[in-house]
């Protein structure tokens, strides 16, 4: 480890190099002089620690010549031993990171990973993940073999370096449970696009790598037009096994449904979710509760992960910002809530941050730019039309421009730049109106009206329209759905779910508009449904294991934790394919 030295101390050693004073080496490095003192280039570098003072030294020596690096990597090394800072750049950050491998000038090293691993893209993540790997980088290969994983769909599309793997190096990517893909075909194309590179060498490859696609997760249709009927795969008997597995596997998965066992065999093994939604709190069986579960969209399964200590709550809003799970306002039964509860998904612990200006029952809530926006709600005596917003970085609310139209149990999402809310009970009647907030200019506009009044309406961003879903319209709960863009201020019709509700959870997940639990008209539900943009169909997701509406969801990207999270992903059946 590097030695440590106080600032006042570092900076008087500075001064001294800077001038050149004092100094007690001079490393030469083809033919360029270095004056520095021993003792600092020791603290940073185990190199010349060994270098100044093994039994094979003279310890008077002065003068040391060092091979095997340039001259300007040798002043960065010697100004980082001072200076504790280099300027890293995409020119200098390779050479840097050898030759700070090369002295073992590990605080400089980590620096270097920790730039190589800011730059990842699309374009450089597998060299780096080779290059990493090489000088034993493992913190920064973790975080590049990560990378390629949640981005694989984009890589196979994007970077020729994806060509150039070998069959051990896919292979590797190919068989993870947390690799990133929304459809298994997507496996299959990208096995085929790397044969296709290079088909003589590679076309013998196929039976080894066809058996990691977890085929039984695709649709019946596909495995027969895609896969079976592929000429490569028609022309390798060993494949044949294979198909006919996923095949039975997959007609058995149509006529009975998902089960437990899926998860031990590869073929049928749902891949780990990146993004996980929550759905928090709410309303059941007459008392608000402290209820959280957990959808794995991959999976198709929820999890209880409540935490028993969190207090109940209900009518509030939820929002994730940098790392947390914000519950903003809402309501136990008793008490009108104008607090804020923050929750680690990693740690699993919740935590109070400053308070709301108002109480908020029946809140909407969005997340923008870093802030935190909470709109309208009911304060316990009125519907109120403030809004405020909250700076983590300052752990402050701060009132903004007031809206238009006194809303609670509206509903709020954001889109392209600014807030949309629609909807609401001004506590005279369920409101069509809509108004934007724009952050720029601290203004509200209202913006055209919806074609049916909703109150308890889900309201969220998929694409680039904003759909308004559900609610209630003074009379009854609505299965209705309408989406506005905002480039013509217009709404129209969508597809109506399958169930009426008001007071919901929504979310988008995995490209697909999640409908969660509500109240139908005559009881709370725990049943949940997707909407699709592509076919324009609703359809049935597996159901909440609580019964509540009242609710509000948020997705959590990313976890490094996130097998607490999902569906046990338990170890595979001997031999299963």
């Amino acid at each position: 480890m590097e030695r440590t030295m106080s600032a006042t101390t570092r900076t008087v050693y500075k001064e001294l190099w800077l001038k050149g004073q004092l100094s007690d080496v001079v490393i030469m490095v083809e033919g360029t002089a270095f004056n520095a003192h021993k003792i600092i280039l020791c603290g940073s570098s185990s190199y010349f620690r060994v270098l100044f003072t093994g039994s094979w030294s003279n310890t008077d020596r002065r003068e040391y010549s060092i091979p095997g690096v340039s001259p300007e990597m040798m002043k960065l090394l010697i100004q980082y031993a001072y200076t504790r800072a280099v300027p890293i750049t995409n020119d200098n950050v390779q050479e840097l990171l050898v030759a700070a491998d090369q002295f073992a000038v590990l605080g400089l090293l980590q620096d270097c990973c920790n730039f190589l691993e800011s730059q990842l893209c699309l374009e450089n993540c597998i060299g780096i993940w080779h290059y990493a790997k090489f000088y034993f980088c493992s913190e920064l290969q973790s975080a590049a073999h990560r990378y390629i994983l949640r981005h694989f769909e984009d890589l196979v599309e994007a970077s020729n370096d994806f060509l150039e793997l070998s069959l051990d190096q896919l292979l590797n990517i190919i068989e993870k449970d947390d690799l990133n893909i929304k459809q298994e075909d997507v496996v299959f194309e990208a096995i085929l696009r790397w044969i296709n590179h290079a088909p003589s060498e590679r076309r013998g490859h196929i039976s080894v790598l066809l058996p990691k696609v977890r085929m039984a997760l695709m649709e019946l249709q596909h495995i027969i037009t895609k896969v079976r009927d592929n000429e490569l795969v028609k022309q390798t008997k060993e494949c044949k096994a294979t198909v006919i597995n996923a095949l039975k596997a997959s007609h058995y998965r149509t006529i009975n449904g998902p089960s437990d066992l899926d998860f031990r065999k590869l073929m049928t093994r749902p891949r780990q979710p990146c993004d996980i939604m929550l759905s928090i709190g709410g309303w059941s069986v007459g008392n608000p509760t402290n209820a959280m579960e957990a959808y794995d969209a991959r999976g198709k399964r929820w999890l209880n992960v409540t935490i028993p200590e969190e207090s109940p709550r209900a009518y509030h809003g939820a929002a994730y910002l940098k790392g947390w799970v914000y519950c903003v306002g809402g309501f136990d039964g008793v008490n009108h809530f104008n607090s804020v509860r923050k929750f680690d998904p990693v740690a699993r612990t919740w935590h109070e941050v400053a308070p709301m200006h108002s109480r908020r029952c029946y809140v909407s809530v969005v997340v923008l730019d870093g802030f935190i926006y909470a709109m309208g709600g009911f304060n316990g005596y009125v519907r109120v039309n403030t809004a405020e917003r909250y700076e983590p970085e300052t752990n402050q609310w701060t009132l903004i421009a007031p809206m238009h139209e006194q809303r609670s149990d509206a509903s709020a999402t954001t889109l392209h730049g600014k807030v949309y809310i629609c909807g609401g009970f001004s506590g005279n009647e369920c409101h069509f109106s809509a108004e934007t907030y724009s952050p720029e200019t601290n203004q509200w506009t209202m913006i055209a009206p919806m074609t049916s009044r909703r109150s308890g309406v889900g309201v969220i961003a998929y694409e680039d329209l904003l759909y308004a879903v559900g609610g209630f319209d003074g009379i009854h709960r609505l299965q209705s759905v309408e989406a506005y863009n905002p480039l013509t201020n217009s709404w129209r019709s969508i597809p109506e779910m399958y169930n009426p509700r008001s007071n919901f959870g929504i979310e988008v997940v995995d490209d697909l508009l999640f409908v969660v639990g509500g109240f139908n008209g005559s009881s709370t539900t725990n049943i949940v449904e997707y909407y699709d943009r592509e076919t324009y169909q609703w359809s049935n997701a597996n159901n909440m294991g609580i019964f509540r509406s009242a609710l509000s969801c948020c997705v959590v990207p990313g976890l490094p934790n996130v097998a607490d999270y999902i569906a046990p992903r338990v170890a595979l059946l001997p031999g299963s394919q």
